[in-house]
């Protein structure tokens, strides 16, 4: 399935220029487009494989719903049912299996499963762009504790986040890996375009190793607006990431005397790291809010720090349809935070990435104006129903 048209695998008109800002077009180029494709594919076979493993293929012959394959396989229920879940919604967008439409739904298979090897797309991938294979490495490290997890036996933190690991999670989070880059890119813009005052104070959430805030730097820079950051606050939980984060923003001593650091819990009450109500202009996070326990107090929490037409700006990927997987998610999901949030029945019906309207719905009932998201995913989704890189934000009365 194509990203976008322009692509080898795209059927169709190039609608590139018409649906997306044209400050955006060049991200979203043929080469970009072409890693897209190739991460979806190879994301696809790992998951294919895993199914296979684990034996899925005879229970699949004659219907069967999640809840069955959980107990008939003696997995842990808690752990594996969303991953099991995933992985034949996944495998019924690409029509290897068939979904049925009841509540809950049934997963059937068409015939034997497909035997496919993820290496090949990998080897696609280096030839094409090797600057993107961090994502492809993440995928793999996710595949080889998929196992392990869905039978209780390790958790998804101890599995993506070894010391052995860590190396792996810088790679990703990199303006060097054009897959995640370009959600730096695109949530930089937007708080450009956004910061409501001459000047005002930025607040980044969960600023993993500091590749968002050197991003916006990066941009702030080029338009010649650097004196528009008042102060920038850079916030993280894990220390690790935190210290990674605070050496990689020590790259800038032009804003040294603007920049602090801190570890924020966005799950916590924000004064407990000094954040004053109505004291920012900007809250900004690059794939972070998505990941909030409690949305509705993470949402208040950032209201009130705001000032009164202050803004919210987060960087995600967006689900472009209910239901839809997005293959970030074969990684993340594995993290049982991202799995297992506070629900709401309207804007918050599961873990893991919301749609446009889901986000909508929660700026709202959080008690803010003037919704957002940018590139118009509404729009662009019915044309490319595989675009989830937006941002999403909202204002402060």
């Amino acid at each position: 399935m194509s990203l976008i048209a322009g692509s080898a695998s795209a059927v169709g008109p190039d609608l590139r220029a018409t649906l997306l800002p044209a400050e955006l077009v060049s991200l979203f180029d043929d080469r970009f487009v072409a890693s897209c494709d190739f991460i979806e594919e190879y994301v696809f076979r790992l998951a294919l494989g895993i199914v296979r493993e684990l034996e899925f293929e005879r229970l699949l012959a004659k219907g069967v719903t999640v809840e069955e394959i959980v107990a008939s396989v003696d997995l842990d229920p808690t752990a594996a049912a969303p991953l099991v879940d995933w992985l034949l919604r996944l495998l019924a967008e690409r029509g290897v299996i068939a979904r049925g439409q009841g509540s809950p739904s049934r997963f059937r298979g068409n015939g034997d499963l497909p035997v496919l090897d993820p290496a090949e797309i990998e080897q696609a991938q280096a030839a094409h762009d090797p600057a993107a294979l961090p994502a492809f490495r993440l995928a793999a490290l996710a595949a080889e504790g998929y196992l392990r997890v869905m039978r209780g036996e390790a958790a998804g933190e101890s599995v993506l986040f070894g010391a052995d690991q860590i190396a792996a999670w810088f790679e990703y989070f990199s303006n060097q890996n054009p897959l995640y880059a370009v959600s730096n890119d695109i949530g930089a813009r937007a708080v450009l375009a956004r910061l409501p005052r001459p000047r005002g104070k930025i607040l980044e959430i969960g600023g993993g190793a500091g590749s968002g805030a050197l991003a916006l730097f990066d941009r702030f820079a080029a338009a010649g607006a650097l004196e528009r950051i008042e102060s920038y606050r850079f916030t993280e939980l894990s220390p690790l990431f935190l210290r990674r984060g605070q050496r990689a923003l020590a790259s800038r001593p032009d804003l040294r005397d603007r920049l602090t650091h801190a570890c924020l819990d966005i799950d916590r009450p924000f004064d407990e790291a000094g954040i004053k109500p109505a004291s920012l202009a900007v809250v900004y996070g690059v794939n972070t809010l998505h990941v909030a326990r409690d949305l509705a107090f993470t949402l208040h929490e950032i209201r009130t720090a705001l000032m009164p037409g202050g803004v919210l700006v987060a960087s995600e990927c967006v689900r472009p349809f209910p239901g839809r997987t997005v293959y970030v998610e074969f990684v993340f999901a594995l993290l049982e935070p991202f799995r297992a949030p506070v629900l709401h029945p309207v804007w918050r019906p599961n873990g893991g990435f919301l749609t446009p309207e889901q986000w909508f719905a929660a700026f709202r009932a959080a008690g803010f104006a003037e919704p957002f998201v940018w590139p118009d995913i509404p729009r662009i989704r019915e044309r490319y129903p595989a675009f989830v890189v937006a941002a999403v934000g909202a204002a402060r009365p």
